[in-house]
């Protein structure tokens, strides 16, 4: 018997869930209602600040922010390139150039050592993501943004519960972002959320996600360009459920890495995300980077039949700065970023969702282990 197909990712819906979005569509409140409300003081108040902004994704937050920050007109945004494109994008929706900074080999997020040197009299923001759940180095990034004047977006979406130093993730910049599609820790489906202490912050993004409209102004008065960002009380109902049960899944998550790191810790022809000290990690995906000896064709062919044995698996993530686009546009090339380059050919995101059974790992584990 052919063995069973196991994904890469699924969410974790209860009953809960599914009682508080039938509730929802049993009201006359299905956008812009209480739900919505409570959906964002529940979420500030887990998160610790003062404000959360709830909307339609991770990408549509960061693009509210970017022109929060007053980015556009080819204002700089210094970025890393290791991550998913929304971070990078973000900041040419809002008419700015997006400046790469290469990434740290062992922890795999921007080097916060090499970013004073990518600043300029242009550059505006600085966006550094936590990847996979890794809080970036905000010990070193906030002091140089406060140095030279700089907006800190902290993007999140990866690491909701993560916490460095007992501070959660999204707190450590201007604003933080946080994404809510089905793979990650918590899920609306389609959904994201900006958390900040600043008003001025979070009114100038309710009233960018609500077509340009005052917090207090009337439906027909728009002061200022919007857009349609706004997440629906159906969407908002799911994640206050989820968010309920936000340390039962984090709990959950963290065993299947633990069973991960238990399997191939002392596997030679692999490195795991080097997790600093005082790092207490809500993990949103489980990745393992390939030895040198092995290229990305060896990765690519991994891949394959790793998916063709039932096991769903992908590449994480591919680099910004090869992208076509990024390439047209402003011309980039291979070696331009040479440690996110390595990191990317080598990189291979294994099953993780809390269904994941020890068995599961092993088979998993034995596949990639034959391959190899």
């Amino acid at each position: 018997m052919k063995d069973a197909f196991i994904p890469l990712a699924r969410p974790n819906i209860t009953d809960l869930e599914v009682n508080a979005v039938t509730a929802v569509l049993k009201s006359p409140n299905l956008s812009l209602g209480p739900k919505l409300t409570e959906f964002e003081q529940a979420f500030a108040t887990y998160c610790n600040t003062k404000h959360a902004v709830a909307c339609s994704s991770g990408t549509a937050a960061l693009h509210m922010l970017m022109i929060a920050a007053g980015v556009d007109d080819q204002r700089e945004v210094i970025t890393t390139p290791f991550s998913f494109i929304a971070s990078a994008n973000c900041i040419l929706q809002a008419g700015g150039k997006p400046v790469f900074v290469d990434v740290d080999p062992d922890t795999w997020n921007i080097d916060a050592a090499n970013i004073e040197s990518a600043i300029t009299a242009n550059t505006k923001a600085i966006i550094p993501v936590d990847v996979f759940g890794q809080i970036a180095d905000f010990d070193a990034i906030m002091p140089l943004a406060k140095q030279h004047g700089l907006f800190v977006v902290e993007d999140s979406c990866e690491a909701l519960g993560s916490k460095f130093n007992n501070t959660l993730a999204g707190a450590f910049g201007d604003a933080g972002v946080f994404g809510f599609y089905p793979n990650k820790q918590l899920t609306t489906g389609e959904g994201g959320m900006i958390v900040t202490d600043d008003q001025a912050i979070a009114d100038h993004c309710r009233s960018l996600r609500n077509q340009g409209r005052d917090v207090q102004g009337g439906w027909l008065a728009h002061p200022r360009l919007g857009f349609n960002y706004r997440l629906s009380d159906i969407n908002c109902a799911l994640g206050i459920a989820q968010l309920e049960r936000m340390a039962d899944i984090i709990s959950a998550r963290s065993q299947v890495e633990r069973l991960y790191r238990k399997r191939l810790i002392d596997e030679p022809r692999i490195r795991m995300q080097r997790v600093n000290t005082g790092m207490d990690m809500s993990w949103f995906v489980f990745v393992v980077r390939l030895d040198d000896k092995y290229d990305q064709q060896d990765r690519d062919r991994m891949l394959m039949e790793l998916t063709e044995s039932g096991i769903g698996c992908s590449n994480y993530f591919a680099p910004i700065h090869l992208q076509p686009f990024y390439v047209s546009e402003f011309g980039f090339k291979t070696g331009d970023f040479p440690v996110c380059e390595n990191l990317a050919a080598r990189t291979i995101a294994l099953p993780f969702h809390h269904e994941l059974t020890e068995n599961d790992v092993n088979r998993i584990c034995e596949s990639l282990q034959k391959l190899l």
